[in-house]
């Protein structure tokens, strides 16, 4: 299975756009067969060099996160996550 998590630091860091946010980001289960399972949550502990959100979304292979990257329901989300965006990191892992 592979796990890829992305931190996302946002422009506007109020809890209200945190979670509206969240709900963007959410909006793709269901939508995209390749994706087992998707979490996003919210930091608890905010701080300056904190990042807001965590994205957690799993797959079978590299190959259906390929396919994810793709797929229209997450390039509306990833589009409108980019005009949102101050900065993010990523790691990707097996399990």
């Amino acid at each position: 299975m592979i796990v890829n998590h992305l931190l996302l630091k946002l422009k506007d860091r109020s809890p209200k756009h945190i979670e509206q946010v969240q709900t963007v980001l959410l909006s793709m289960r269901g939508k995209i067969d390749v994706l087992l399972d998707v979490q996003a949550e919210a930091n608890i502990r905010p701080g300056p060099s904190a990042y807001d959100l965590i994205l957690i979304t799993k797959f079978a292979s590299l190959e259906d996160m390929d396919e994810y990257l793709i797929h229209p329901a997450h390039q509306d989300v990833a589009k409108l996550i980019g005009t949102v965006l101050e900065t993010q990191a990523s790691v990707c892992c097996s399990i």
